[in-house]
């Protein structure tokens, strides 16, 4: 607790010294070129200088890595099949957004999708300024080793490769470049030759990146670098036609056996399920790579609270912090977690919402909505229950994305910020790869490995992370054997173990249900949807980009 605290204070009271040279930083024609304004000469004149350029990367990551702004987060949750947005009476229209997301009706012309490209480039670009400038200076001018630049260098690389990677995921044709402003208008490349781009910036740093450590946290380390390998590898064949799934194995292995370093001690599997989402979870020896946060000693925190929250959610938690009352979980999935899944209760709101200062009284929703002082209660639909006459069946309301009402939806409680008087009230850190999900991806990889059936191995690495969910009673029933770990059983186990983290539409498209499957009221949509549109805007500055198939 000492070391986050200290190291985390630290840092980004360092990185926002960085913030009025770097802020305008890019890699991309984002909105002009402003390449000639960045002016270096007088900065990495020591250490602190030099950590401040290699951390402002990390603050800006928590923009576009998390809920709460148009990155890639909402556009790889939202568009997929366990979480939506829907209008809520007289909220949530923000002039069609999510609709257009849940749907697959998006546009070139989408802010949303421009968002992302806007602060994932940009994100990118705060990294290469510090390569290239670390790269042109002595250590000694630096006032640090020839062990700490190299670790440096090895560590923004790796966090840009992350970039790619996440840019990769969404855009698929991209272009690739590693100096800031040349070229000013750099070419598409195709997805093959990107994947292989990032491949090697993963493979030629991260045997001098730093191992993951406490003395780490919140930082691209060895770790971070083969949990990112195992994502590639994971879905190369969605995205390159080429299946890699040894390689996907031998880098799973890598963080299974601890060789690239571990948060607290040797990496494993958190005892309980709420342990890596707690307030205090940099104690978790499950986490490989997160974004950090230190609010009470670094005003630093979490943004996602403003998609999650209920707009009196602080008085179910006991904390200062409510959110736009927007985001829900579709409709039928609360239900595929079973009653005896410590999941579906830990990790999920839903039914009458109790104050934390008085488990005894509800908590009561204002603001003039639907039931203005009336009990919060979270329900599994999202219709227009007000409406309902005596005796009518409720299943006979309109249930849509433009249905739902103030309560409408069952609710995040994934992650936990405290009460105001714990002593890590809210800075939960945010878990960008965790070890069950290296575990998941290399049973998967097994699976697939063997025709898409499950092996042994496979069934063992996926109980010992979902064994957690249920007592010793209930496991005797729900352990999975190689005949009940079917391959859609897995994905949908994948959903419940990774729900809100992040990867889901990437899921989806690996197992071929992103564009031909229909949940709730998606209906199936065009194969090329599993790419997004390079934004027209973005096209308009920069004439050698080339637009995606089937967009305009």
């Amino acid at each position: 607790m000492f070391i986050k605290m200290i190291n985390i204070k630290k840092a980004f009271k360092i990185a926002a010294l960085a913030l009025p040279l770097f802020a305008t930083t890019a890699c991309t024609d984002l909105d002009e070129n402003i390449y000639d304004q960045l002016v270096t000469d007088n900065f990495y004149n020591n250490k602190n200088e030099v950590i401040s350029a290699v951390l402002r990367p990390y603050t800006h990551a928590n923009a576009w890595a998390t809920p709460g702004q148009d990155g890639w987060w909402r556009l790889n949750e939202l568009s997929a099949d366990q979480l939506a947005w829907p209008v809520k009476g007289r909220h949530g229209q923000d002039g069609g957004k999510w609709l257009r997301l849940h749907y697959h009706t998006w546009t070139a012309d989408e802010d949303a999708v421009w968002g992302a490209w806007r602060l994932m480039w940009w994100g990118l670009g705060l990294c290469t300024d510090p390569i290239e400038a670390l790269e042109s200076r002595t250590p000694a001018s630096m006032g640090i080793t020839d062990v700490e630049k190299a670790a440096y260098v090895s560590e923004l690389k790796l966090l840009r490769a992350f970039h790619y990677l996440k840019i990769m995921s969404l855009f698929g044709n991209i272009p690739t470049v590693t100096k800031v402003g040349d070229p000013v208008s750099p070419p598409t490349q195709p997805r093959a030759e990107v994947f292989k781009f990032i491949e090697k910036e993963i493979l030629d740093n991260i045997g001098t990146a730093p191992k993951l450590s406490q003395a780490m946290i919140g930082r691209m380390t060895q770790a971070g670098g083969y949990a990112m390998l195992v994502e590639l590898y994971l879905n190369a064949e969605a995205w390159t036609g080429t299946a890699r799934w040894d390689d996907c194995i031998a880098a799973a292995n890598k963080l299974i056996n601890g060789e690239a370093g571990g948060l607290n001690g040797a990496p494993a599997l958190d005892a309980n399920l709420t342990d890596t989402y707690k307030p205090a979870n940099f104690e978790s020896k499950e986490i490989l790579f997160q974004l950090a946060y230190e609010f009470k000693k670094a005003t630093f925190q979490p943004q996602w609270t403003s998609d999650f929250y209920h707009f009196q959610q602080r008085y179910i938690y006991g904390g200062a912090r409510n959110g736009n009352d927007g985001v829900v979980v579709i409709p039928g999935v609360y239900t595929t977690f079973k009653a005896t899944d410590k999941r579906k209760k830990e990790w999920i709101l839903e039914g009458t919402q109790y104050q934390y200062a008085d488990p005894t009284k509800p908590v009561l929703a204002t603001g003039g909505n639907e039931y203005d002082n009336q009990p919060l209660v979270f329900v599994d639909n999202i219709r227009k229950n007000k409406t309902l006459q005596p005796g009518q069946d409720p299943n006979s309301l309109p249930s849509d994305m433009t249905q739902g009402e103030e309560n409408s939806g069952v609710r995040f409680n994934k992650y936990k910020l405290g009460a105001l008087e714990d002593p890590n009230y809210n800075g939960s850190d945010w878990a960008i790869y965790r070890l069950s999900w290296v575990m998941y991806a290399k049973a998967e990889a097994l699976m697939r490995k063997n025709g898409k059936v499950a092996t042994a191995e496979a069934v063992e690495l996926v109980n010992q992370v979902k064994q957690r969910a249920f007592t010793a009673d209930a496991w005797a029933t729900e352990k999975y054997t190689t005949s009940t770990l079917t391959m859609d059983e897995f994905l949908a186990e994948r959903g419940r173990e990774f729900i809100f983290e992040g990867f889901r539409r990437d899921d989806l498209i690996r197992f071929d249900k992103f564009t031909t499957a229909t949940w709730w009221d998606h209906k199936p949509t065009e194969s090329y949807k599993k790419l997004f549109p390079i934004p027209r805007r973005q096209i308009t500055l920069n004439a050698n980009l080339k637009q995606n198939e089937g967009y305009n």
